[in-house]
């Protein structure tokens, strides 16, 4: 049994694992190529505070 689409949650089909379709799939891809899925950082935190000299 495998997980369900990440997007829709139907079952997954084997062609396009993990997801059920090619629908699902270029949704995916196009939330990763706009900026969507974005992991935060902690450097941008400590570059706008100010409180470091260079």
């Amino acid at each position: 049994m495998s997980a369900p689409c990440p997007i829709c949650g139907k079952p997954a089909e084997q062609e396009y694992r993990p997801f059920c379709s090619k629908r699902c799939a270029d949704v995916d891809l196009q939330r990763w190529l706009s900026g969507r899925y974005a992991i935060p950082s902690a450097d941008d935190d400590a570059q706008g505070d100010g409180s470091e000299e260079d």
